[in-house]
């Protein structure tokens, strides 16, 4: 009995050790984020992470820009963003980060979104911002990637073509676009590619093996109240300037997450939702795996959250601020402070 009785312990322990040495990664709590707000935007450079944008009360941007060190686990605040403006793409190439499109206020009257083709280099090691050739197409809540040395900047909300609307407003018509412009840093101009399949705004984005991988998103407007949250995936090649078919769908249709990418998989986490009887933002972490056109669940987020910011640095996904419950509840602002980290486990 007693050798039975140790070999199930015996057992027992070894699957305890399996498991663990199996598991998909854990999650680290970091140095909270000094100013909490919703619709941030993450991007990563010379291993550091970047922190983006904020949106304050009455659609105010913010223009925030915060730097955080992973070897201190402290932020720095940075040279604001040279506009302030809410809902801009960013991306990564050689060590600088480039932000495009964007809403602002209009000029006079009541809020809204006016969307806008402004383009930034925003160099980390002197704190500087650029200004690029404009894009060829005013929006806002693109996302971009980088592919080859180019920026491709796919999707995002404006006005109906024609209109005379200045701004986007959930109040009054406007439309998600399915447009693709390739940027060049090295010429600083830009070229339209092939549209996307299905157009959408506040998607997430990734990049595996050269190919552009679009991600969830909003359908038909910008905001979530009078919009509809997608699940489809769709894959870009820009070598040949073609969409390919449609990939698995997302386990969780969504908008306004966070992402990054790390050994082949692209990771989403948190989002938005709404219809008649829900207001909510997600916890969900699920990766897509491009090779095995497979989505894999993973341990949800401490915090639920959406318009956060995310980036990937090393083997951690970063998950920064946000608001914790969905958009359009008069006076309610509950962004969070919380910096969580998802550290990936070695595949």
């Amino acid at each position: 009995m007693k050798r039975l009785a140790m070999g199930t312990v015996l057992v027992l322990v070894m699957g305890l050790a399996s498991a663990e040495a199996q598991a998909p990664g854990k999650w680290v709590k970091l140095a909270a984020f000094p100013e909490p707000s919703e619709e941030l935007y993450g991007a990563s450079a010379g291993g550091k992470l970047y922190v983006f944008g904020g949106l304050a009360p009455g659609w105010k941007p913010k223009g925030l820009a915060y730097e955080y060190d992973p070897a201190t686990d402290r932020w720095t605040k940075k040279k604001p963003m040279a506009l302030a403006s809410h809902h801009v793409a960013f991306t990564e190439l050689g060590g600088k980060l480039y932000a495009f499109g964007g809403f602002v206020l209009p000029q006079s009257g009541p809020p809204a979104w006016v969307p806008i083709n402004n383009a930034w280099e925003y160099d980390p090691a002197a704190d500087s911002w650029k200004a690029l050739a404009p894009m060829p197409t005013r929006r806002g809540s693109p996302v971009a990637a980088t592919v080859n040395g180019k920026i491709y900047v796919i999707g995002g909300a404006s006005t109906h073509p024609g209109s005379p609307e200045p701004a986007v407003h959930p109040a009054r018509p406007h439309r998600a676009l399915s447009t693709v412009e390739e940027y060049d840093p090295a010429t600083n101009t830009w070229r339209e590619r092939s549209p996307m399949p299905t157009a959408r705004n506040h998607a997430a984005i990734g990049v595996v093996d050269g190919k552009i991988y679009v991600l969830g998103g909003r359908l038909g407007a910008a905001f979530i109240g009078v919009a509809s949250n997608t699940d489809v995936v769709e894959e870009y090649d820009p070598a040949t300037d073609s969409w390919g078919a449609v990939r698995a769908r997302m386990p969780t249709g969504r908008s306004a997450s966070a992402w990054g990418t790390h050994g082949g998989r692209i990771y989403v986490a948190g989002g938005e939702f709404q219809n008649a009887q829900l207001m909510a933002a997600f916890r969900a972490l699920e990766a897509y795996e491009p090779a095995g056109n497979r989505w894999i669940s993973l341990p949800s987020m401490p915090v639920p959250r959406h318009g956060l910011a995310g980036a990937m640095v090393g083997n951690r996904l970063h998950l920064v601020s946000g608001d914790v419950q969905s958009a359009g509840i008069s006076g309610m602002h509950l962004d969070s402070e919380s910096h969580d980290a998802f550290e990936l486990a070695d595949k």
